[in-house]
């Protein structure tokens, strides 16, 4: 197996950007805003606590937890929550801990077919609704159910993104109870990755967790790497059903936890804590975020519709998911990796292809991923945070200005492997005057 693409292409910018070339970040999905003041602080104040402390997390994090979820509409304490280093982490021990075949969205986040395949969990892609990513198409999903019952290896989960990661949508009620009645009919367990959840742009938009509709059989994972931007403090939480079946799968995932990782680290968790309250502070912060991310989301997705490409709007988080068919027919290649490799070495534009989310590398999509547009140091970052319109400030302009370019004004006879990218350009927040 090798290291997931996400953080290969992450890898892959940081060495051209230490060599001083340019190489424009749309790869890798960080969120790539500065930590609040709030939480450092709260991180500088527990850094002495260095003992292990309870497998599932200490007290505070998952009454916060549940707190949180409680404020969300779902009924939550404190038993049915564990924390882990991740909710990364958390997902892989759920999908060890209910075994069996697992049904993924087509396409959906890299990790999820790793890890199920890591556990030697046989796989069912089931493609989206058009427009809803992150949940399988229902009457197909009904259709996979039953032909893996027929071969002998039955469903046991089926895992939803909401809202999605690759194509940054968000699938509707109906699509969701409907999928919420299958897993009924035939026991099954869903998983909820509802880390962007918090940053569906439509502060007013209808989001609905499967947990709402059938909280028996419903795990939620979620962290703190999108919202608040803390993806290398690396902590989350799962809350599991308050049910038998969810005390048995949340006692196994504990077990699993306590061989692989024993205990989140602690200084982590005081601030998670702190987070998970939800401070008036911490809300504004979430809320700008949001915003920000909307708005070069909109704006990315206006350069790539004017150079071409086709693509559903986002609903939350910072990605696209664009088909580029007529882009491809342009450059002259007939599959998702070698569109990837021309804008990666002919345009200095680092993207993922769909294959890599498990879709079919024909369909001619890519991931792109606005979070490390934002700014080369954090404050640059701030003042994107703070700009009325941050699509104007110089830095974000000229990161619209290469996409633009490496879509419409690179060479139509492009290919990979030709020459090394132009020198990196830099900006300060003081070139806006």
């Amino acid at each position: 197996m090798s290291v997931s693409a996400t953080l290969a292409i992450n890898d892959e910018v940081a060495r051209r950007h230490s060599a001083g070339l340019s190489c424009l970040p749309l790869g890798f999905g960080e969120a790539g805003l500065p930590v609040h003041p709030l939480l450092t602080a709260e991180l500088s104040r527990w850094s002495g606590v260095a003992s292990y402390g309870p497998v599932t997390g200490i007290a505070a994090l998952r009454e916060a937890a549940a707190g949180y979820w409680q404020r969300r509409g779902l009924h939550t304490t404190a038993d049915q929550v564990i924390a882990g280093p991740g909710s990364k982490a958390l997902l892989w021990a759920v999908l060890r801990a209910c075994g069996g075949a697992v049904a993924l969205p087509r396409p959906s986040w890299v990790s999820y077919a790793a890890q199920a395949a890591l556990h030697g969990l046989p796989v069912h892609l089931v493609p989206t609704p058009p427009g809803q990513g992150g949940a399988p198409d229902p009457e197909r999903l009904a259709t996979v159910i039953k032909a893996a019952e027929a071969a002998g290896q039955p469903l046991t989960t089926v895992v939803l993104t909401l809202p999605d990661n690759p194509t940054g949508t968000l699938a509707a009620r109906n699509t969701i109870a409907a999928v919420c009645e299958l897993a009924r009919k035939h026991n099954l367990t869903v998983v909820s990755d509802e880390i962007y959840r918090d940053l569906v742009h439509d502060a007013h938009a209808d989001f609905v967790s499967p947990a709402e509709l059938a909280p028996e059989r419903v795990v939620v994972t979620t962290g703190l790497s999108k919202s608040l931007a803390l993806g290398g403090w690396r902590t989350g939480v799962a809350r599991f059903p308050a049910t038998p079946a969810g005390d048995s799968l949340r006692a196994d995932v504990a077990a699993i936890a306590s061989e692989v990782w024993s205990a989140p680290a602690q200084p982590i968790q005081r601030a998670a804590a702190l987070a998970f309250t939800e401070p008036a502070a911490l809300r504004e912060r979430v809320r700008d975020s949001r915003r920000l991310h909307a708005r070069i989301v909109a704006a990315v997705a206006d350069v790539l519709i004017e150079a071409g490409a086709r693509l559903t709007y986002p609903s939350g988080g910072f990605y696209l998911y664009p088909d580029m068919r007529e882009l491809a027919g342009r450059f002259g290649v007939a599959d998702d990796t070698e569109l990837a490799a021309v804008l990666l070495y002919r345009c200095d534009m680092a993207s993922l292809p769909g294959s890599t989310f498990g879709d079919d590398p024909a369909a001619l999509r890519l991931r792109i991923a606005t979070g490390l547009l934002y700014g080369d140091d954090d404050e640059q970052r701030t003042a994107a945070l703070q700009a009325e319109d941050p699509v104007r400030l110089p830095w974000i302009a000229d990161h619209l200005h290469q996409l633009n370019l490496a879509l419409t004004g690179a060479r139509a006879d492009a290919r990979p492997g030709r020459r090394e990218p132009r020198p990196r350009r830099t900006s300060s927040p003081h070139d806006a005057s």
